[in-house]
């Protein structure tokens, strides 16, 4: 068995009142009118995945401490048509805000520009969508940490003579969902500068669109077709388990193929303690989804920042909201446009993955 290294890119949690730093600015609006005047609309990719479900159960942590309304609402499929049917509907319940992890980065601008004429605010998390068309994204990292994260748990778990020539292929949700590929990307890009001898056995990459069947089939297909594979990167929460539930079906284990990826432990746990995945990881997906849910309250709340300010959150601390160009250089910039980034991300190992429970 394989000695590996866990890594956790920690930062302290700082826990804190309510309020907002740096120069984001307060108004009277939310001791007018009082928190439990706002409605937040707390929407996910689609309902049912580990990693959704336990982002709102952040979101619903946060809203009960600071008194707002949150209302879970999404669909079971992800399509963007449905998503955007979940938009108009909560819109036209006159919620306050949306916080969205988006299917697509420019195919709910039609719903989220009426959002807008209709005075909702608009905060993106996990998966953002055009920057003008939202205030604020909660990002799990830079398309580089990410990227080089995903690269490093392959690398990890290999021989020295498989870091020298290695066969690998990329499974994950669609070719439009923003955080994925940019992920994708740049894992490409440090591949060629790190592991020049790796070879992608499929450019095109396989896609399962985030249907927990579809991603054991194509799992299953990828083993089939290549049996010589040493590494399969899943940066999806729906494939990584199906490709995990894939090899288990053909008797793989860990020893014979590298699954790894970003998903929950929860949806991992078994997986890794039948030896069949080595090792993953994530970011607490509970604290970005309190963190998308209460930047929605807060914006609403009537508050204002620019980037650069400083902004409160309970029980994570102060985040500094950092221009769009943090995730990629050609982005759009406005001072009332910018990201927040999670204060950290762990690798999983049957060492650590009972210290968890998400």
């Amino acid at each position: 068995m394989r000695k590996f290294l866990v890594v956790l890119l920690t930062v302290t949690m700082v826990f804190a009142l309510i309020g907002c730093g740096g120069g984001a600015t307060s108004t009277e609006e939310e001791e007018a009118s009082g928190p439990s005047d706002i409605t937040v609309a707390f929407i996910p990719k689609l309902t049912g995945n580990s990693f959704f479900e336990s982002a709102n159960l952040g979101a619903q942590d946060i809203a009960a401490q600071v008194g707002f309304d949150c209302i879970y609402t999404g669909s079971p499929e992800a399509a963007v048509a449905n998503q955007v049917q979940v938009i108009n509907s909560a819109v036209q319940q006159g919620v306050s805000a949306l916080a969205i992890s988006a299917l697509t980065p420019d195919g709910l601008n039609n719903a989220l520009e009426a959002a807008k004429e209709a005075g909702v605010k608009i905060v993106c998390w996990d998966s953002d969508v055009q920057n003008d068309m939202r205030s604020l994204h909660v990002a799990q990292g830079t398309p580089e940490q990410l990227g080089e994260m995903l690269v490093e748990m392959v690398a990890m778990q290999m021989t020295d003579e498989q870091k020298e020539s290695a066969q690998y292929a990329w499974h994950y949700s669609s070719p439009t969902v923003t955080d994925q590929n940019s992920w994708q990307v740049y894992g490409e890009k440090y591949i060629k500068e790190a592991y020049p001898g790796w070879v992608n056995v499929f450019p095109d990459n396989y896609y399962s669109n985030q249907d927990a069947e579809k991603a054991v089939s194509i799992g299953e297909s990828i083993l089939q077709t290549y049996p010589d594979i040493d590494a399969i990167i899943c940066n999806d929460s729906t494939a990584l388990p199906g490709q995990a539930q894939a090899a288990e079906n053909l008797d793989l284990s860990g020893e014979d193929v590298i699954i790894t990826g970003f998903a929950t432990p929860n949806g991992m746990r078994n997986f890794v303690k039948n030896g069949t995945v080595n090792a993953f990881g994530l970011w607490d997906c509970k604290v970005q989804g309190a963190m998308g849910a209460y930047l929605g309250y807060w914006l609403a709340a009537g508050n204002t920042f620019v980037v650069g300010d400083m902004i409160d959150i309970p029980g994570v601390g102060e985040v500094e909201v950092m221009p769009n160009t943090v995730l990629d250089e050609n982005a759009y910039t406005a001072d009332d446009s910018g990201v927040v980034l999670m204060p950290e991300r762990t690798i999983f190992t049957i060492e650590n993955i009972d210290d968890f429970d998400f």
